[in-house]
């Protein structure tokens, strides 16, 4: 049998940002899909003569469709374990493909079906492997849509020490492009390498590092008396060049995506068409109304800018309840990995501090998160509970519009119609 039914008696319908009462979904494990859904009447007919062998009754659950987490890196582990450059200096390509493969595991269990992996960082295309090992069903996690390589220009986000010069000693963990013709030149590539998104730095760090102190072994990154300034992030592509890689990208049914915490970057990018922008620490009511007017996707990345801009974070946080406000169209994304996996929510319970509904930030990472993705550049639909979608279902052991913490206690876990969590506990994980 590959049909079964899942019994709720709460659904959050994203759609339309409501809770259902009685609803039963049935999917099929064969095509991954729901088959259909119908709402019971439990006084008119009892519940005991409905369910049968087989079916899962998540009554008493709150139960709403699979995650989507809109901005992770699979390979990167906690900053405050190991920072990136260590991450790629210290750890063998092995273990980063190792600890990618458990990553996986804790987000699927966390209750995100679905990640959009902007970066392998370092990886090379290892993402778009690991995408699909996972789809191939030779280990567990999310759907991964991925970026492989990021874009950015020769000397931005490309590792480096002080005395590298031109060279570089860590893995490039960007396709380092300038000009019109290398930018388009660099899509195809990607394209070719199997990404499912093209990411491109907007701005970045530009110098190496001033002043540096006497070598270190192990290397310590700092200086003993830095600049009030000493790195700032400025333009690392013209916008002709930005121009080039959006349409480029077009051509090939391909979603942008744009690294911009600057304001003038974030305006360029807009300006050029992207699908999302990333992090936008710098907003102000003129961008985020162009925002609108082009339907570009906000992906505020608040997790991680709680940690690395904690002391802007006071005006970070309104920025993006300003950014909802004036109808910015937002989706969920943390930078997750740079950050614990598995603690994933921390960016809803942020977004929900700043004010933003409860009900709007579940909409935002479940039907916000597939048009992040590409919407229907996707090549399948999932989001939100219809017949023909990919059956992802969630339960919560509490309704996280009433308890705080909530999103942390993930109580069933189903993708594809495929049954991940049950009762807490893992299942089908060795």
């Amino acid at each position: 049998m590959t049909e079964y039914t899942i019994h709720t008696s709460w659904l959050f319908d994203p759609k339309a940002k409501q809770v259902r009462t009685n609803w039963s979904i049935t999917v099929d494990q064969k095509s991954g899909l729901i088959e259909k859904i119908i709402e019971r009447d439990d006084e008119r007919q009892p519940f005991e003569d409905v369910i049968k062998d087989g079916d899962v009754d998540l009554r008493g659950k709150y139960v709403l469709p699979g995650l989507v987490d809109a901005h992770t890196h699979v390979f990167l582990h906690s900053y405050d374990e190991a920072g990136a450059l260590v991450q790629k200096r210290d750890e063998s390509m092995t273990e980063r493909v190792v600890r990618g493969v458990n990553h996986c595991r804790t987000a699927l269990l966390a209750g995100y079906t679905t990640y959009r992996d902007l970066g392998s960082e370092g990886m090379q295309e290892c993402d778009a492997n690991l995408r699909d090992t996972i789809a191939r069903g030779l280990t567990p996690g999310p759907r991964l849509f991925v970026a492989t390589k990021v874009l950015a220009s020769t000397g931005s986000f490309e590792p480096r020490t002080e005395n590298s010069g031109g060279g570089h000693c860590l893995p490039a963990g960007a396709d380092a492009v300038d000009g019109v013709e290398e930018c388009r030149k660099a899509v195809r590539r990607r394209i070719a390498a199997g990404a499912d998104i093209i990411k491109f730095f907007a701005d970045y760090r530009r110098r190496i590092m001033r002043s540096p102190p006497a070598q270190q072994h192990p290397y310590i990154p700092s200086v003993l008396h830095p600049p009030k300034d000493p790195n700032p992030d400025y333009m690392v592509f013209s916008p002709e060049e930005m121009d080039a890689i959006v349409k480029e990208a077009a051509l090939a049914r391909c979603p942008v995506s744009a690294h911009a915490c600057t304001l003038e970057g974030a305006l360029a990018a807009v300006e050029a068409g992207v699908d999302t922008i990333e992090h936008v620490y710098f907003g102000t009511d003129d961008l985020f109304r162009r925002m609108v007017a082009k339907n570009v996707i906000l992906v505020p990345t608040l997790a991680i800018a709680e940690k690395l801009h904690a002391r802007r974070f006071g005006e970070i946080l309104p920025q993006v309840k300003r950014a909802y406000d004036l109808g910015v169209r937002l989706a969920c994304g943390g930078d997750t990995g740079t950050f614990r996996h598995g603690d994933n929510a921390r960016e809803l319970e942020l977004m929900i501090e700043a004010g933003i509904p409860v009900l709007d930030v579940l909409e935002a990472c479940t039907v916000g998160g597939w048009e992040a993705c590409g919407g229907d550049l996707c090549g399948r639909r999932f989001g939100w509970i219809d017949e023909g979608l990919q059956a992802d279902l969630i339960a919560l052991d509490e309704d996280p519009a009433q308890v705080k913490g909530a999103l942390r206690h993930v109580d069933f876990v189903m993708k594809d119609a495929r049954i991940w969590k049950q009762d807490g506990n893992p299942v089908g994980m060795v």
